[in-house]
């Protein structure tokens, strides 16, 4: 394993910390649009739409073959493109710690995943298939990019400050997804004025995400630095690297047995971020599918969660300064088990009551994620960074397939998105448990890292 050759944030004034952090936010700031806009928003019906325009007299298509109804279309890509981050994420992380390179890695896949998001422009009649490969792509390059992006937060902000740098960039995140969402509700709603059909603008509204997602990366590639390593003894050289993927995953995997508290925060992250992931990315399905919703509707929604979730963000980041990051998180997993019972029983075409459930979760989304992302950084050994955020992105989106699947499943199963919904409590739940159980502050210590006055 490479090894650092010095402490990642020493030696360096401030303002060439901040001047990183400032172009870190900006990741955020780009790639936030894709999951706002494509995932949370507009793909989930649209492609539902033209997958029901392809399906049969039964309501199914068959992708390779394979009977799927057209409703579960969705959920079962997004579960695909997971399964397939599993597979590259180790082999990115692995070549991102023998190389120290990890700003031509991020920027491969950042522009692998703005092309394919560009590209579900020419998604229209029945290329359910062009749609799905599409997500699959994208989905795949956003996790993979995430494992390089995380890896840079131990290296630019010190431990005391880690909170709020974490904080700072989901709310760069969400102000964009907001300030891109105002210009697509105002292209949806007035398509007509613009000479756009509905489903071109939809398609436009697809593709600039993609074209946002490219075009802001500049900034962060600009601003960022890759570490200078010195190779440890028996390490593999780098052109080696990829094939070594999965075998370091394994090392990986097998070092956490000597942090057993980091694997057990893994754990818990794994469970509680897999409901809500599955919240994120089914919530325009289950808002057109079950509570017949117009689209107007669900993107005035989801921008209202944009606008909150920075507020969330933010507010969150403080409250964890007061009573630490880890009483934080646990009380917003009892808040998303709660907005999953408000989300069973909500009644049909009461867009007022959807508003309701969208403030709820923009006010705990932001910081759920952001909390969870800095705590982590605190429980990685220096000098593995990047091995040790691939095993967390496998957690955040890399293994998130269980949640899609279960709902798709579910739906599958009963026809009714309320009994796939109120499914994810039992990731919620589960995650608070594990979590609860995981003394935050010797993990800390046990890493060999100082240990925050408040975590």
């Amino acid at each position: 394993m490479a090894l650092e050759t010095e402490d990642p944030t020493a030696g360096r004034g401030n303002g060439d910390r901040r001047y990183e952090q400032r172009g870190w936010y900006f990741y955020d700031f780009a790639c936030s649009v894709y999951s706002t806009s494509v995932v949370t928003v507009f793909l989930g019906p649209y492609l539902t739409a033209v997958a029901k325009a392809a399906a049969d007299a039964e309501g199914r298509v068959h992708p390779l073959g394979i009977p799927v109804p057209a409703g579960s279309l969705f959920a079962y890509a997004i579960s695909a493109s997971v399964v397939i981050s599993v597979l590259l994420m180790p082999l990115v992380g692995a070549l991102a710690d023998r190389t120290g390179r990890k700003k031509p890695l991020l920027a491969a896949c950042a522009y692998i995943g703005a092309t394919a998001t560009a590209g579900m422009f020419f998604l229209d009649g029945d290329r359910y298939l062009l749609g799905t490969v599409l997500l699959i792509v994208a989905n795949a390059s956003l996790s993979v990019s995430m494992v390089l992006y995380n890896a840079y937060l131990p290296q630019i902000a010190e431990p005391d400050e880690r909170d709020t740098v974490s904080s700072r960039g989901w709310a760069f995140g969400y102000t964009s997804g907001a300030f891109v969402l105002v210009a697509d509700l105002a292209l949806f709603t007035g398509h007509e004025s613009f000479g756009l059909s509905e489903s071109e603008a939809v398609r436009v509204c697809l593709a600039t995400a993609g074209l946002w997602w490219g075009a802001f990366t500049v900034i962060p590639l600009r601003r960022l630095r890759d570490r200078a390593l010195a190779p440890s003894e028996g390490d593999a050289p780098a052109e080696g690297a990829v094939g070594s993927g999965w075998r370091q995953l394994i090392a990986t995997l097998r070092d956490m047995r000597r942090h057993p508290l980091t694997l057990a925060f893994l754990l818990a992250y794994l469970l509680y971020n897999d409901g809500v992931q599955t919240v994120i990315s089914q919530a325009s399905i289950y808002g057109s599918e079950e509570l017949r919703l117009d689209q107007t509707t669900l993107i005035t929604a989801v921008l209202l969660v944009q606008v909150l979730a920075v507020v969330g963000a933010l507010g969150m980041g403080r409250l964890a300064r007061t009573y630490g990051a880890k009483r934080t998180i646990l009380a917003s997993l009892v808040v998303w088990v709660l907005i999953l019972g408000l989300g069973y029983f909500l009644p049909a075409r009461t867009p007022g009551w959807f508003y309701v459930l969208g403030a709820a979760i923009g006010l705990v989304l932001g910081g759920t994620q952001a909390l969870s992302r800095s705590l982590f950084s605190h429980l990685v050994p220096r000098g593995k960074e990047a091995e040790y955020f691939s095993a967390y992105e496998m957690s955040d989106r890399g293994l998130s397939w269980l949640g899609p699947l279960v709902f798709g499943l579910t739906f599958h199963i009963t026809g009714s998105y309320r009994d796939s919904i109120i499914s994810l409590v039992i990731f919620f739940a589960l995650g608070f448990i594990v979590l609860a159980r995981v003394p935050v502050r010797r993990a800390v210590a046990e890493a060999g890292n100082p240990v925050p006055k408040r975590i």
